[in-house]
């Protein structure tokens, strides 16, 4: 991870983005592994869907050969009502700095639309670990460490509107 100035990032970061698919559709991107392997880091996600199940990301062999973990992001599910709403702490492991700061909560809200449109949003609390922000607000794209929620949820719309992800860029 690299470290980034976070005053000028919020603590509480809300990412809205409208994807034309079923909220059923979006729910399983988000939860089936998969999908995840499909787009943002392209990491197989693995969520137990009930109310103290575990989650984690694991690293691809790309990463893993950048010399990452095996397992990236760990956490545990707070809540899941599909396909409306999930909420799960994380933790990334892909250094020291990044696991001393400790568990973050993620909230998507999946609300339908009108048109065929979707409204996804995702709400990160990092305020218990700040030094987060910079890197899921997007600020340290072109880093290394990622383009964070903007580049997930615009591959996301991509992959599920047209077929085919960004691919990875950050």
């Amino acid at each position: 991870m690299t470290t980034m100035e976070t005053a000028t990032f919020q603590t509480v970061q809300v990412h809205r983005v409208w994807i034309r698919a079923t909220p059923e559709a979006i729910w399983d991107a988000i939860t089936k592994p998969e999908w995840t392997e499909r787009y943002g880091y392209s990491g197989r996600a693995d969520f137990d869907l009930r109310p103290g199940g575990a989650y984690r990301s694991l690293a691809t062999p790309q990463q893993k050969a950048h010399g990452l973990p095996d397992v990236v992001v760990d956490g545990e599910v707070i809540e899941a009502d599909p396909p409306r709403r999930l909420v799960h702490t994380m933790r990334m492991l892909v250094d020291e700095e990044a696991m001393s700061a400790g568990f973050t909560r993620v909230t998507y809200e999946i609300e339908p639309g009108v048109g065929g449109a979707t409204q996804v949003t995702v709400t990160h609390d990092v305020s218990t670990a700040p030094q987060i922000a910079a890197v899921v607000g997007g600020g340290a794209a072109g880093t290394g460490a990622g383009g964070g929620w903007p580049f997930i949820l615009s591959d996301l719309k991509s992959l599920l509107e047209t077929g085919e992800a960004l691919g990875y860029q950050p």
